[in-house]
């Protein structure tokens, strides 16, 4: 079931909760989630403190979770109780809380595109920070109900006992070179990278590159990023189109014949953290907020993620990238999913 559909449904169940129950109130004592005043960050800090905790749903990877939760826990004395799911279950969870009336989360860390959704249903509060002026451009929405913290950055992973370096494409464009034909493998549910990489071309250029592409090199198509990666890394697949950054360069670590090289601009997937509008603790999740565009950006870089402060140098640094929409993806899925089923994955022409 594509996102679009899941939202229909799960947009069903909020109006229901909306008309049974009511509109969700702010959450109490908000004043300084959206204050501007000169003294807001220590105001910020001690009502944080006071109030303790803060739950937080995500979906960042189990292991990521505590060396980013501990510091934060050990400089303020404020316990991080976090609950982990996909990022459809966590969007699930927190519109059924709501539904049920039960406020028991304060900050929600997901993909933006569920982020997106969740701001349509009413469930976050904006938030203003000193901080977001720190970010990449396309990081903060002008709600500012939630704000991306991390990329994860699509780049090309290529074998390097079957590609020489100095062969390796610059453009997109050189992928439709002959000598690529059989070679190229794409992960089977990268819809957003199509649609950017389309809408970056221009939709009419763009749909006929990729219907040249497959036409005349193939595309083969296979679940599962991991998987892609170690195909590369074997030889299966001697370039893979849509990797996650850090995957081909852990391989490489590890010994494996791979390495990476990025087409410009490089497509990247933005994960994002808000505050619920019923929030029982929201003073200290809008400071685990800044602590995330802020101490956390480092951590995060560690953690093989790209960070969104411009504070932080990027791992991928002098590469241009685009960030895919998230309000596009919500908007129109039942126009790119079509012409993506049909061009890449079918591979049928017009």
């Amino acid at each position: 079931m594509n996102l679009q559909r899941r939202l229909l449904m799960l947009a069903g169940a909020a109006a229901f909760a909306l008309s049974a129950f009511g509109v969700p109130v702010f959450a109490a004592d908000n004043a300084l989630l959206v204050s501007k005043d000169a003294g807001r960050g220590d105001k910020l800090v001690e009502a944080a403190k006071a109030e303790g905790t803060l739950t937080l749903y995500t979906s960042i990877a189990q292991n990521d979770l505590q060396p980013l939760i501990s510091p934060f826990e050990e400089k303020y004395g404020i316990k991080v109780v976090p609950w982990r799911a996909s990022g459809d279950t966590v969007l699930q969870r927190v519109i059924q809380e709501q539904r049920a009336g039960r406020n028991t989360v304060d900050s929600v860390h997901i993909s933006v595109p569920e982020m997106e959704a969740l701001h349509r249903e009413g469930m976050f509060q904006p938030v203003e920070s000193p901080y977001f002026a720190d970010l990449l451009p396309g990081t903060v929405p002008e709600h500012k109900e939630w704000v991306s913290t991390l990329l994860s950055v699509f780049v090309q992973g290529y074998n390097t006992n079957l590609v020489k370096k100095e062969e390796l494409p610059k453009t997109y464009e050189d992928l439709l070179d002959p000598k690529w034909k059989g070679k190229l493998g794409f992960e089977v549910e990268d819809i957003d990278w199509f649609t950017t990489v389309v809408q970056n071309m221009g939709e009419e250029k763009g749909l006929k590159y990729f219907r040249d592409l497959v036409a005349g090199n193939g595309l083969s198509i296979r679940k599962g990023h991991s998987l892609l990666n170690t195909l590369v890394a074997a030889g299966e697949v001697p370039i893979g189109l849509t990797l996650y950054n850090y995957m081909p360069e852990q391989a490489k670590k590890d010994g494996a014949p791979i390495d990476w090289f990025a087409l410009e601009p490089a497509i990247a997937r933005a994960n994002g953290i808000g505050v619920i509008k019923t929030a029982p603790h929201p003073n200290a999740a809008a400071l685990f907020e800044e602590y995330m565009l802020t101490e956390g950006q480092p951590i995060l870089k560690q953690l093989n993620y790209v960070p969104t402060s411009t504070k932080v140098e990027s791992p991928l640094k002098g590469i241009a990238l685009k960030i895919a929409d998230p309000v596009e993806k919500l908007d129109n899925s039942k126009k790119w999913e079509p012409l993506y089923q049909k061009i890449v994955v079918r591979g049928e022409a017009d």
